[in-house]
């Protein structure tokens, strides 16, 4: 008897050990540089009491330093998020600045594996310095070291969830770049690899948020969706986003209860919309009326701002809006905004989202800088996009959609379900000044009165642009009251979410998780 409680005391005293990483000299030089640790950061995300750890007594398999590497560098196991189950994995810059050795990356793929045979979600709290060295020198060291497999393969099998909460290269940023949804702390980095590497490839010289910070990916690559000004605040937005999501692609997104009638009439958006059609406003203030309880969860609010993609509840159904920004750009979509869109409905697809999409623009913003950008590729790679996902999708045309634009939010003919406009629409392949200047400029710049010769034009070139030609042709299905639009979206989410559509055919899950 004496033997097991000898046993047993040095598994709790091993176990004591484990709890502190790196040792409290680490943790408290973490705590001196504003970060929190691996374990302060679960405790963080995860209910009280619900964690349950895997590979705690793990340690590095370079012999001598067995004693300081618990974890390996990486703290994982199970837990319940706002009551759900899920898998967490936290990068412990406590054990070689949280860099990735041989068991290190054995747990964090059977982990991963563990979350797929189960069906439970994948969060991941990252920061650290890639592949450690000297564990991936040689041919050997690397070869059984490459890009993992699972993270190759997950086609969006459980929701996968990233928040970088400290100076992230290699695997971290691999990961978060391979998640769904990707929130980054303010003033932290996020690249390949850090500015000592990048000084010795090529001899630039860069701060780590000038290589990776939250600006460079808000405003020119898009790989982060959110970022935040504290830990807390970055792990909330991942818990956030959570409730928006399915257990697995199993299942569609549970249902939220409220209160807010899905019949309600929504007068204020006259008030919003501006009686000049030239006029910005700002098509949140819409949305925020239209859905459940004025909430949603807004992604990539930062990048590609002349579009809205966004989470929000229409009489407890998670649904993703895809909406024209007028106040951005006018709302004519670009490089950014076609990425965006691409992104965010196969996002919606794979997990059962339906889609609606909300139009006010003037069509595609062209340029020499958007042609460099592979414009029309891009326009095209969302186009296909929209044809295959498989969730309702139902198009509202607010005010503006002109050209090509009409198409892409899911206009006549582009495979939505439902298409209707609001008496104020205006469809058309061109404004009537454009196709007046540009079938005839050369002709009104020689004419010896320009300003009556371009009137007199636009006399003949003024087709209708309302949307009841459309409607009297059944081109559209209908052109509704504005007051309307939230019952008329609650009524087609409740006649389309039907037994036979409620589940997308998930036909985008395999595509890139980056566009």
């Amino acid at each position: 008897m004496d033997n097991i409680k000898k046993q047993v005391e040095d598994l709790h005293q091993r176990k004591t050990a484990a709890r502190l990483g790196g040792g409290e000299e680490k943790i408290q030089q973490q705590h001196d540089r504003g970060f929190l640790t691996a374990r302060e950061r679960v405790e963080r995300l995860a209910d009280k009491g619900t964690f349950m750890e895997l590979g705690m007594l793990n340690t590095s398999d370079v012999n001598g330093v067995e004693h300081k590497s618990y974890g390996d560098g990486l703290v994982a196991g199970i837990c319940k998020v706002n009551g759900r189950s899920a898998v967490v994995q936290a990068g412990d810059k406590t054990v070689f600045a949280a860099t990735e050795g041989t068991v290190h990356i054995r747990k964090s793929r059977m982990v991963h594996d563990f979350a797929l045979r189960n069906g439970l979600p994948l969060f991941f709290l990252h920061e650290g310095g890639g592949l450690r060295m000297p564990d991936g020198m040689g041919s050997d060291g690397i070869s059984d070291k490459l890009f993992p497999p699972e993270m190759l393969t997950h086609h969006r099998k459980v929701p996968t969830m990233t928040a970088i909460l400290g100076d992230s290269f290699g695997g971290p940023t691999w990961m978060a770049v391979s998640s769904d949804f990707v929130t980054q702390l303010q003033g932290t980095c996020m690249a390949i690899a850090g500015p000592r590497m990048l000084e010795l490839a090529n001899g630039q010289k860069l701060e780590p948020v000038e290589l990776g910070g939250v600006d460079v990916h808000n405003k020119h690559t898009g790989q982060i969706d959110q970022d935040g000004v504290s830990e807390e605040d970055c792990i909330d937005q991942l818990k956030t986003y959570f409730d928006y999501m399915p257990q697995s692609a199993d299942e569609r997104p549970a249902m939220r209860t409220s209160n807010d009638d899905p019949y309600r009439k929504v007068d204020e958006v006259f008030s919003i919309l501006p009686l000049q059609n030239n006029r910005v406003y700002d098509m949140n203030k819409i949305i925020k009326i239209l859905v459940d309880d004025g909430v949603m969860f807004e992604v990539q609010p930062k990048f590609g701002k002349g579009l809205i993609t966004t989470f929000a509840h229409l009489n407890g159904h998670t649904v993703g809006i895809i909406a024209s920004q007028p106040n951005q750009f006018a709302g004519a979509p670009g490089p950014q905004e076609c990425q965006k869109a691409t992104e965010f409905i196969c996002l919606c697809d794979s997990y059962h989202i339906p889609l609606i999409f909300l139009h006010d623009t003037p069509g595609f913003r062209i340029s020499s800088e958007a042609e460099k950008a592979k414009m029309p590729t891009k326009i095209m790679v969302w186009n296909q996009a929209l044809a295959l996902a498989t969730v309702p999708k139902i198009s509202v045309v607010i005010r503006k959609s002109i050209g090509a634009a009409y198409g892409n939010m899911s206009g006549p003919g582009m495979g939505g379900d439902l298409v209707v406009a609001w008496p104020t629409a205006e469809i058309n392949f061109t404004g009537p000044e454009v196709g007046v200047n540009v079938v005839f400029g050369r002709e009104i710049a020689r004419a010896e009165n320009p300003k009556e010769m371009r009137q007199e034009l636009l006399k003949h070139w003024s087709f209708d642009s309302s949307p009841y030609k459309a409607a009297a042709k059944h081109l559209i299905d209908d052109v509704i009251d504005p007051a309307d639009t939230r019952k008329f979206l609650s009524q087609s989410l409740e006649y389309l979410l039907t037994k036979k559509r409620e589940k997308s055919e998930r036909r985008l899950a395999t595509w890139p998780t980056g566009i």
